[in-house]
């Protein structure tokens, strides 16, 4: 297991002596607004919930997921976050060689080394904005039987189109492909960018309500695919693998629509502000580039002088976290993730890197 995700609060907290959330959390990619009041109340009022077993194989938030996005309910399981899943492909799925679209997460990677699958990785090129060579992506996968596709892609932030996609699984049905939309909630339109309901039985796809609705300690994931896929994961689930709470929230966010799509909404119109006035603070500077994002997190090469470790080091002793992109395969020292959070961090986030490139 690598560890080396962003949110690591408690680290730093102990370095510096202090409570972990007194630390300004900008590496882990969650939701920058606060958690949707109407879900955090209805959490309050069922926490009596946790008194008693949860049930079982967490049926009924798979069915309430499942009639939200108009599939079947036999197409989708329900899991301790996408997390349980990643970990469980390469063995329900028999994988005997996996590759991985990078620079990317690295739980696909942990995931194959668990079971002893070997996995190669076709990296995309930073000339492009790390957008992958579709076109290169399918002469290769041929000698793959199961392929990782992080999409909007953690941490450069690029998406795929659907019909790209869509021609890639048509062109090697004898391939798994592993779609993990964790951070799709995030780009407008998603729905209609979403591999769910794609109708191939060679297409997996994982989601997450951790991050759009801010709650990852609640652990809320989903695999989706045919049946006869979703049969093949069963036999590998642990009974009672998602808690009381986190199947309270689930059939909560999926009655309650409107919120949720007024959340989403007001999240996108938050992120596509932020995200401008972010880069417009760096628009005098050639020491930092920023690539182009879809998501609620930038990433960041450091162009002049320093490297990661020397930012991030600098930013911890005023209790700020980034995430140092130096253990991505792909990427290097040069480096970092921003997640973006309040307008006010934002903006006191720049103006700190902005006096750290000025003075090296």
């Amino acid at each position: 297991m690598l560890i080396g995700h962003g949110g690591n609060i408690y680290d730093l907290a102990q370095r510096l002596d202090c409570d972990p959330f007194e630390i300004i959390d900008m590496s882990s990619n969650v939701n920058p607004l606060p958690p949707m009041p109407g879900l955090m109340n209805f959490l309050k009022k069922n926490i009596h919930t946790i008194t008693a077993l949860p049930e079982a194989d967490a049926q009924s938030a798979a069915q309430a997921f499942a009639l939200r996005y108009s599939l079947d309910s036999d197409q989708v399981i329900a899991g301790n976050g996408s997390t349980q899943f990643i970990f469980a492909i390469p063995q329900a799925l028999k994988t005997r060689r996996a590759l991985i679209l990078g620079p990317t997460y690295a739980d696909y990677a942990d995931a194959c080394n668990m079971h002893a699958v070997p996995y190669d990785y076709f990296t995309a090129s930073e000339s492009l904005d790390f957008q992958p060579d579709i076109a290169a992506v399918s002469r290769q996968v041929k000698a793959y039987d199961t392929v990782f596709i992080c999409n909007p892609n953690n941490p450069t932030g690029a998406l795929i189109p659907k019909a790209d996609l869509l021609r890639l699984a048509r062109s090697c049905p004898n391939t798994y492909f592993i779609v993990d939309e964790s951070y799709l909630p995030f780009v407008k339109a998603a729905d209609q960018l979403s591999m769910l309901g794609c109708g191939l039985d060679n297409v997996l796809v994982l989601n997450s309500m951790s991050k759009i609705f801010r709650i990852p300690g609640l652990r809320i994931g989903f695999l989706i695919s045919s049946h006869r896929v979703i049969e093949k994961f069963r036999p590998f689930l642990l009974p009672w693998n998602v808690n009381s709470l986190a199947q309270a929230a689930v059939n909560y966010l999926m009655q309650h629509t409107a919120e949720v799509d007024a959340f989403i909404n007001a999240t996108e119109m938050f992120l596509d502000t932020e995200k401008q006035r972010f880069a417009e603070s760096f628009a005098g500077t050639s020491a930092i580039k920023l690539f182009p994002a879809k998501t609620s997190f930038i990433l960041a090469r450091l162009c002049g002088k320093i490297n990661s470790g020397y930012i991030c080091n600098r930013l911890s002793q005023d209790r700020i976290l980034i995430r140092d992109c130096t253990n991505f395969r792909g990427l290097s020292d040069r480096f970092i993730r921003i997640s973006l959070k309040t307008s006010e961090k934002n903006r006191m986030l720049a103006e700190k890197i902005n006096k750290i490139l000025a003075t090296v």
